[in-house]
């Protein structure tokens, strides 16, 4: 039931988002110099971006690099390019070492939103339960009080918060302390995920405020194929697809956070709507509730740069990253990629946080 109500393979975005709100680029003044990009190439967009601002921008060239997501602020800091594509948050690692080497943040400018359903482009997190739950819907606390563990403090950056302290007694362990009845009040909740990766340190983020901290039953699962497994555990790896398939659609005490291109063709399991409060609202996963962000787990695509607190960025680095957040440049994404293009209203956040002016 789940995959034939929400993960139609390779759904169509074209014409799924309004993006006339989003400022037009339009150039200054014509720039002339070469932009060093070192890291990822964003599954393609960053070189679609460059053939479009070179229309606006014909005196900039390009001096492209693409290792991986993981090199781009190791570029930074090593002084080899001016900007660093990352699909992903900055590790703590990478937060200190550039604040080490350079005595402040590394800037940041949102390119792009995750997908939605679409493998390996950072897709938003979902949450799933057996399509035999009762539950709804949750908040990102109930989620804490699930996944989590009782803390002193987490990690906000590179230094220790106070402020994410939580007790034990805001746990969650059975399904009873989420208003479920009858049966189900008593029984256990049996959690799974993803093992270390971008997509729990983003659940760390954004639903543990920091910590590494877990229920003592979480079950860890990395994709199968994927580097990060040891040649002699790939022959009993089993993916988060496996995981959903065999046991939490056999679970019906079980609850999972993933990405809906994992659940592709899995029937059994069901997502729940998501709440930033009680208040709500409880929004459900969806193209457009993650693009606008009104659902709270939807993820974001970065481009990092060094810029020193009150300096502004070189004119060439400046122009380009406006483009990329125009109208122009969103639109390539929405045409290109199978991320989600930016909303105005975060379009319009970052222009300010590039500064100058290009963008009407």
């Amino acid at each position: 039931m789940f995959s034939a109500l929400c993960l139609a393979s390779g759904v169509t975005l074209a014409a799924e988002f309004d993006l006339s709100g989003l400022p037009r680029y339009v150039p200054p003044r014509q720039e002339a110099g070469t932009i060093r990009i070192f890291g990822s190439d964003l599954a393609g967009m960053v070189r679609v971006w460059e053939q479009g601002f070179r229309r606006y921008q014909p005196g900039v060239r390009f001096a492209d690099h693409f290792p991986s997501s993981d090199a781009g602020i190791a570029g930074l800091v090593s002084g080899v390019s001016d900007l660093g594509p990352q699909a992903r948050e900055q590790t703590v690692v990478e937060q200190l070492m550039f604040h080490e080497t350079f005595g402040h943040a590394a800037g940041s400018v949102i390119v792009a939103t995750g997908g939605y359903d679409a493998e390996g482009m950072a897709d938003g997190l979902v949450i799933f339960v057996n399509e035999s739950n009762p539950l709804a819907r949750l908040t990102l606390a109930q989620l804490d009080g699930i996944f989590g563990a009782e803390r002193t403090g987490a990690l906000r950056g590179f230094k220790w918060n106070l402020k994410s302290a939580r007790s034990a007694g805001r746990n969650i362990r059975t399904w009873g302390q989420l208003g479920l009845t009858g049966a189900w009040a008593g029984k256990a909740i049996h959690t799974y995920g993803y093992a270390p990766t971008g997509m729990s340190q983003f659940f760390q983020l954004n639903v543990l405020r920091g910590s590494d901290k877990w229920n003592p039953n979480f079950r860890e699962y990395v994709e199968s194929g994927t580097k990060m497994i040891a040649d002699d555990d790939r022959a009993m790896a089993g993916g988060l697809h496996q995981m959903l398939a065999r046991e939490l659609s056999h679970d019906p005490y079980g609850i999972a956070f993933g990405v809906l291109s994992q659940a592709s063709g899995v029937t059994g399991v069901k997502t729940v709507a998501l709440a930033r409060s009680p208040s709500g609202p409880y929004v459900a996963p969806s193209p457009r509730s993650f693009q606008d962000h009104s659902y709270p787990l939807s993820r974001n695509i970065y481009i990092y740069f060094n810029r020193a607190p009150g300096q502004p960025l070189t004119p060439c680095v400046r122009e380009f990253l406006r483009y990329i957040v125009s109208r122009q440049g969103q639109e390539a994404v929405e045409r290109k990629s199978s991320y989600l293009p930016l909303d105005a209203a975060l379009a319009r956040a970052q222009l300010r946080r590039i500064g100058g002016a290009g963008a009407h």
